[in-house]
């Protein structure tokens, strides 16, 4: 009896424990999707506003704005574009610890740049502006330049199965198509095997038939023969052979 309360107990314990770890894994999945979501839509907005004052205020503030949107759109479009193709390309993985790298000197520009947003001496921003915007170029174009080769060699691969697979089609299609190139009497012994089947049926048939009808002849001659019964060797008879023309008469024997 202690053995069924003590096995009871463990498995009351079990699913307590695992109902617990479930609900902690539930609960952390819940949290980082509304995280996720709350980093997206801040991003969203973020984004907004700085398109908003690219277009909507001249001077340092609108081309400050410019910079730092330029900067997100071509790292986010990046890293994006790295992370799809790296589930099918193991070798974008070197590309990807580069980005990060990439990715440190980016952040570090669009800090500095939304700081420059709410400093107030603009005279001392637009000297900076000359830097900033060379940097931001800089970096911008090393994240072009990882995605567009990232994009490059998934459609270099996928012109190669293409052309791969044209191919393999085309073979194949010679193949079914190989009556084209046989004569008609091959192509028909290729295409149908019963016909040949058919043939060869035929002459054993015929073979069959010859020699039973050899034999019936064989048969008969040999009964003929044996009615016939042996015949013996026997002078020729001179009143029975053939004259001819150029022969004499024979002289009648003169008697004594």
């Amino acid at each position: 009896m202690e053995a069924v309360i003590l096995i009871l107990t463990l498995l009351f314990v079990a699913f307590v424990g695992l109902g617990v770890y479930v609900g902690v894994k539930a609960v952390g999945a819940a949290k980082r999707g509304v995280d996720r979501t709350i980093t997206q839509a801040r991003r969203t907005v973020e984004d907004t506003t700085l398109r908003a004052k690219s277009y909507g205020q001249p001077g340092v503030a609108g081309e400050l704005a410019q910079l730092r949107l330029s900067l997100r759109t071509s790292m986010r479009a990046t890293q994006q574009a790295l992370q799809a193709g790296v589930a099918e390309d193991a070798s974008l993985s070197e590309s990807i610890s580069l980005f990060q790298r990439l990715s440190g000197h980016g952040h570090e520009l669009d800090d500095e740049l939304k700081r420059l947003e709410r400093e107030p001496d603009k005279t001392r921003v637009a000297e900076r502006l000359p830097d900033l915007r060379e940097r931001t170029e800089r970096v911008t174009h090393a994240a072009d330049s990882l995605r567009w080769a990232a994009r490059d060699r998934a459609q270099q691969f996928a012109n190669d199965d293409l052309a791969s697979l044209s191919a393999q089609i085309e073979v194949e299609s010679g193949a079914l198509r190989h009556w084209a190139t046989t004569e008609p009497g091959a192509a028909s012994a290729q295409t149908w095997p019963e016909a040949d089947a058919k043939a060869e049926e035929s002459g054993r048939e015929a073979g069959k038939e010859a020699g039973k009808e050899a034999g019936r002849e064989a048969g008969a001659a040999e009964q003929a023969g044996r009615g016939a019964g042996p015949q013996a060797i026997t002078a020729r008879d001179p009143q029975r052979q053939p004259t001819y023309p150029w022969q004499k008469a024979a002289r009648p024997e003169s008697t004594r």
